[in-house]
C-alpha cells in the first residue's frame, strides 16, 4: 500500500481493510478522535458508537515533526523502528506492552490495544499513587528485553542481523545525542525560557568536570551496541494501574548501551522524589520512591543474572572457554558496570530536563516559583553527583546516598 497521511475523515475506510480490526469492531458504527499531544506522531482513538469501551489506538508517523509542522522535516520511517521494537517486546514480554492488532511499515502505522483502565505513570505519581507491582513488572521488562537482544544470549550472526534492523533510526538517535547530551548543557536556542539569565544554568554550562563525563556517556551511547533499547523510557512512556504495567512509545528504539533505559527510568523517578520532597511534603511517598528505585535495580540484576545462568553459549561465551569461578567474577563486574552507566545516564536525563527543550511536569508544572527554583536546583545537584561519580558506584546503596 502506498503511504498516505491519515486523519479523522479517512481512518475508518483504512482500518476496514484490515481483517483483524474489521472482525474486532464487527458491524459497529465507528467514531475517530485525535488524542495525541506528543511531539513526534499523530495518535487517534477509534471507538465503537454502540459500545464505547470497544476501542483501539492508531498511531502514525508523518514526514515532519508533529509539534512544529511541515517546516521541520523528519522521516516517517521512524515508525519502522517503533513497530519492530513493539513486536520484539510482544515476543519477549507480551504482558508488558499493548497488544498489537496491526503494524504496517509502509504506512508508518501501528494499531494497538486501548488502555482504558490505565493512566500515564507520571500523572499518577504527581498525584501520589503507589504502584505496588511496578518494580516487579519493569524489572522483568528490562531484564528480558535487554538480555535476550544482547550478545550474552544471541549468537553472533543473529546479533549482527538484529543490530542491522535498528541501526537506521539515525534521526531520532541524533535527537537524543543533541538534546540529552549536548544542547541542554550549553547556551542554545532550543533551551527553555528558564535557562536564560539563570545563574544555576550558567554554573551547569561552565562545569567542565560534568561535561567531560557527559562526553564519555555520549560516546558509549553512540558506539556501544549492547541490546535493544526503548530509547525514551520515562514515566511518561508507561501506562499502568495497580495490577498491570504497559510500556508504550518506543519510537527512539535502537541497539545501544545496557544502562541507558535503566538510567532514563531511574532519573525520572528521582525527579518525582524531588518534586514530592519540596511540594507535596509526602514523606511516605518519598520513602516509597526511594524503595522503588532500589527494588527495580536489585530485581533487574537478579533476573538478568538468572537468565544468563541458563545460557551455555552465545556470541560472547564459548562453552569450556572459562572456569565457573572466573565467569562468576566476570558477571559480577559486568553487572556493576551496567549499574554505573545507569547512574551516569540517569544524571544526564535529569540535568537535561531542567533547562533543555523538553521538561517534565513533575518539576516544570510547580506553580510556586520559589519551590520550583529550589526543586530545579536540587535535581541538578543530584544529577551532577550522578554524572561526576558514576564510575565509582559500587552498589545500589551508593545511589540512595547520592539522592538523600
Amino acid at each position: 500500500m502506498d503511504y498516505k497521511i491519515l486523519n479523522i475523515t479517512n481512518i475508518i475506510s483504512y482500518i476496514k481493510n484490515i481483517k483483524i480490526i474489521k472482525d474486532y469492531f464487527a458491524e459497529d458504527s465507528l467514531h475517530v478522535n485525535e488524542i495525541g499531544d506528543g511531539n513526534l506522531n499523530f495518535v487517534y482513538i477509534i471507538k465503537s458508537e454502540q459500545n464505547p469501551q470497544k476501542a483501539l489506538i492508531l498511531k502514525q508517523a508523518v514526514p515532519y515533526l508533529r509539534c512544529v509542522g511541515e517546516e521541520y522535516p523528519l522521516s516517517k520511517e521512524r515508525m519502522t523502528f517503533e513497530i519492530r521494537a513493539l513486536l520484539k517486546y510482544s515476543e519477549l514480554t507480551p504482558d508488558l506492552v499493548p497488544f498489537i492488532y496491526d503494524a504496517n511499515e509502509e504506512m508508518s502505522t501501528v494499531v494497538m490495544q486501548y488502555l482504558s483502565k490505565h493512566i500515564i505513570m507520571r500523572k499518577g505519581m504527581i498525584n501520589g499513587i503507589v504502584y505496588p507491582k511496578f518494580d516487579e513488572h519493569i524489572s522483568t521488562f528490562l531484564a528480558q528485553n535487554l538480555f535476550k537482544t544482547s550478545s550474552l544470549f544471541l549468537d553472533s550472526t543473529c546479533k549482527r542481523q538484529f543490530v542491522d534492523s535498528f541501526n537506521k533510526n539515525v534521526e531520532l538517535c541524533k535527537l537524543s545525542e543533541d538534546f540529552v547530551f549536548s544542547f541542554a548543557f550549553m547556551e542554545h536556542d532550543t533551551n527553555g525560557e528558564n535557562a536564560r539569565n539563570n545563574e544555576t544554568a550558567k554554573k551547569l554550562f561552565a562545569d567542565m568536570e560534568f561535561k567531560k563525563n557527559v562526553l564519555k556517556l555520549k560516546y558509549k551511547f553512540m558506539t556501544q551496541s549492547d541490546a535493544l533499547l526503548h530509547g525514551d523510557l520515562h514515566t511518561g512512556s508507561i501506562m499502568l494501574n495497580q495490577n498491570e504495567t504497559f510500556v508504550i512509545d518506543p519510537e527512539f528504539s535502537f541497539v545501544g548501551p545496557f544502562g541507558f533505559d535503566i538510567g532514563a527510568l531511574i532519573g525520572n523517578l528521582v525527579m518525582s522524589y524531588v518534586s514530592h520532597l519540596h511540594v507535596s511534603k509526602n514523606e511516605q511517598y518519598q520513602k516509597w520512591i526511594l524503595k522503588l528505585i532500589e527494588e527495580i535495580l536489585t530485581k533487574f540484576e537478579q533476573k538478568f543474572l538468572s537468565l544468563w545462568a541458563e545460557v551455555d553459549e552465545s556470541a560472547l561465551h564459548v562453552k569450556g572457554f572459562i572456569d565457573s569461578k572466573s565467569l562468576d567474577e566476570f558477571k559480577k563486574e559486568f553487572m556493576k558496570n551496567i549499574l554505573r552507566d545507569s547512574v551516569g545516564y540517569a544524571g544526564c536525563k535529569m540535568a537535561r530536563r531542567m533547562f533543555g527543550m523538553a521538561g517534565v511536569e513533575d518539576i516544570r508544572a510547580i506553580e510556586d516559583k520559589n519551590k520550583k527554583n529550589i526543586a530545579e536546583a536540587h535535581v541538578l545537584e543530584i544529577a551532577k553527583k550522578f554524572v561526576k561519580n558514576y564510575e565509582q558506584v559500587e552498589s545500589v546503596k551508593d545511589i540512595r546516598e547520592m539522592i538523600i
